[in-house]
């Protein structure tokens, strides 16, 4: 049997095919090549609209199913990984209302924040396990107040992965998960967040009916299945953020575990059986995708927005006639290039809001330039640390929460792929790097097949799943690169 994992992330598609008989993945593909435009109607904000997801899917099956050794016939389960805290609304015949308010938009935070002081921190972070901040929730409750004719066509509210599920399925339904990630979950009393949709005068009607993460949710239509190649009937099985997703994908499940991941985003995701909040909202707690009443999994989320973003950023601004730099170049560069960068720091802040600075927007910076030492090499290199140290912030709240740290997972790609950053994320938080070959599609894939029902068990699921390295940190450069962060830390402007 064969599985598709479906990625919906803000850059592009990403698509894989695992086959289940050997758990190996047979093809992959994304869509569009170029990265995906995010508009931004005005400063702060950030939307695209679900249709470029829905073409990217379509775009991305055909190149997938063109592969000779993919037989899309043979597809049995659907595994859907996207986006987190995006805002998608519909009418009662299902049509997109307008833009989706995604991840990265920073317009909600004053709602969010009153909500806070309103309802009080004892429920917010004892009942949601955050503040409302910039989350799904606060994002309706900019439209009930901004767009109230918008507002008042809405039929569901849902997150991009109920989205596609829509579109795939021609029903509506959302997750536990999703919700949490939402802050519309509460999760003293394992329900929805009424008390906060109570206090904004928000209907919980607009909640969609909940389904299982990993588990049988609906199946694809005969419509959705003759436009993308499928069969009807197809079963859509599991369901995850991008960030549980990518935990997942890295075989984290138990308390203790921590993957990383170094997209347009960063993020560190260290999995717990206990309600951990932190008080200053510096990272966040989500449902993770395995948690079951009986076994509560909680994912605390560390996040800095601009993390690969600040590299793309940094190759576009280099290329010549719209021919980019090649990643290659740049990672040789800063491989070229002193820890510390000579002293040249680089805050990579210029993608919203940020969590870990309580909600803050920083702004990038690029600090302590000298033009007679610093080139190429020192900026890239700054660059790459730069996000590095941003993490480790957010890290260092990780284990003041008693998260383990001693060993991060992450996948063979994006900022990982270069060793200049590898080896100063091992370095930076003294933790051993264990990497494996998977990405987030294929993590679908895979839970799409333990949904359905096809692996038996977790472990017989993740039996295929193949590490590549180990980076362990190296006790010559330790040193260096603390220095190298309290520097860093030392010129953070205005937030110590």
């Amino acid at each position: 049997m064969l599985f598709l994992g479906i990625d919906v992330g803000s850059s592009s598609v990403k698509l894989s095919v695992l086959d289940g008989s050997t758990g190996q993945c047979l093809a992959s593909t994304h869509y569009p090549e170029t990265e995906q435009e995010i508009s931004a109607p005005q400063p702060g904000w950030a939307e695209q609209h679900p249709d470029l997801w829905w073409d990217g899917i379509k775009n991305g099956c055909a190149k997938l199913f063109a592969a000779d050794n993919v037989d899309a016939q043979k597809i049995e389960a659907i595994g859907i990984s996207y986006q987190m805290h995006g805002l998608v609304m519909v009418d009662a015949s299902q049509n997109v209302l307008r833009p989706a308010i995604i991840w990265c938009d920073s317009r909600a935070v004053p709602y969010g924040d009153a909500a806070l002081e309103a309802l009080g921190s004892d429920y917010c972070y004892g009942h949601l396990l955050n503040s409302p901040g910039n989350f799904t929730a606060s994002k309706l409750r900019w439209v009930q107040k901004n767009e109230p004719e918008t507002f008042d066509k809405i039929h569901k509210v849902m997150l991009p992965g109920d989205y596609v599920a829509m579109k795939l399925s021609g029903e509506i339904n959302t997750t536990a998960s999703g919700l949490s990630e939402g802050t519309l979950w509460d999760f003293k009393g394992q329900k929805v967040a009424q008390e906060l949709l109570d206090h904004w005068g928000i209907s919980s009607d607009l909640i969609p009916e909940i389904v299982p993460s990993i588990g049988e949710q609906s199946e694809v239509s005969a419509a959705a299945a003759a436009e993308l190649g499928l069969r009807a009937g197809v079963k859509i099985s599991y369901r995850g953020g991008d960030q549980p997703n990518n935990a997942l994908s890295l075989n984290v499940l138990e308390p203790g575990e921590v993957a990383a991941t170094a997209g347009t985003s960063g993020v560190i995701y260290g999995v717990t059986d206990k309600p951990a909040a932190d008080l200053e909202s510096r990272v966040n707690t989500f449902l993770h995708v395995t948690s079951e009443p009986d076994a509560p999994r909680n994912g605390v989320l560390v996040c800095v927005n601009g993390a690969g973003r600040s590299y793309s950023w940094l190759r576009q601004l280099l290329s010549v006639d719209g021919e980019p730099v090649d990643y290659r170049l740049l990672n040789d560069k800063a491989e070229a290039t002193s820890i510390g960068s000579d002293g040249l720091i680089f805050h990579p802040f210029g993608n919203g809001a940020e969590r870990i600075f309580q909600n803050r927007n920083m702004g990038a910076q690029l600090r302590n330039i000298d033009l007679n030492r610093h080139g190429l090499g020192h900026m890239v290199r700054a660059v790459q640390e730069g996000i590095v140290f941003a993490l480790n912030q957010g890290f260092d709240v990780l284990k003041s929460l008693g998260g383990s740290c001693d060993v991060v997972r992450v996948a063979q790609g994006n900022m990982f792929l270069s060793d200049v950053f590898a080896t100063a994320f091992a370095n930076t938080t003294q933790a051993a790097v264990e990497v494996y070959e998977t990405d987030g599609a294929e993590g679908a894939a895979r839970a799409a097949a333990l949904g359905c029902g096809y692996f038996s068990n977790a472990k017989e699921a993740f039996s295929s799943l193949a590490r590549v390295n180990v980076i362990e940190p190296d006790t010559n450069k330790v040193g260096q690169y603390q220095q190298a962060y309290g520097e860093w830390v030392a010129a953070l402007p205005s937030v110590k």
